[in-house]
């Protein structure tokens, strides 16, 4: 971690092909398709490594770079996503219902749905879902509103079951 804080391009390399695969994970759920992704987890690697000499500890690493993944693509998202409105009536959408029904699904499915999400559904799904951000952080980390925040979640849950569940009464 030293070396890779002073600049060696070996280890740097090592501490990239340690973690690159989880955080192009990241990358490819929350942007949708390969190309951004893996601008994102450059330019992401970038500021790591520019910037390491802010970490304190080496075990801490991991987290510190998932939040810089993270960060960049909300950055991205800001600039690229245009998000809709749902329909008025879709600001007081109902608590989330108790049935996670995705929990009994495979990830590889799930993860292959949620990539194909529109841009704002699949933003907001990924943050409130995996990264555990409230509807409160999504809307001041991407400048929408709370409401915006719950409906575009409530929309994707909506199209991950339509399509999830057209999936496997075609696959099985």
């Amino acid at each position: 971690m030293r070396r890779a804080s002073k600049g060696d391009a070996a280890a740097q390399a090592l501490l990239y092909k340690q973690y690159s695969k989880a955080m192009f994970n990241i990358c490819t759920r929350m942007t949708g398709n390969l190309n951004d992704a893996e601008d994102i987890l450059q330019d992401a690697f970038v500021i790591a490594f520019r910037s390491m000499y802010q970490l304190r500890e080496a075990a801490q690493f991991g987290g510190w770079l998932k939040r810089i993944v993270v960060n960049e693509c909300i950055r991205f998202s800001k600039k690229n996503t245009r998000w809709n409105e749902w329909n008025d009536q879709m600001n007081d959408v109902p608590a989330d219902d108790a049935s996670e029904w995705w929990t009994s699904i495979s990830l590889d499915l799930i993860h292959r749905e949620i990539k194909g999400l529109p841009d704002g559904c699949r933003q907001v799904f990924n943050l409130y879902v995996l990264e555990d951000y409230s509807h409160k952080e999504i809307a001041e980390s991407l400048a929408i509103s709370e409401s915006t925040s719950k409906s575009q979640y409530w929309r994707a849950k909506q199209l991950l079951k339509e399509r999830i569940t057209a999936q496997i009464q075609v696959h099985g």
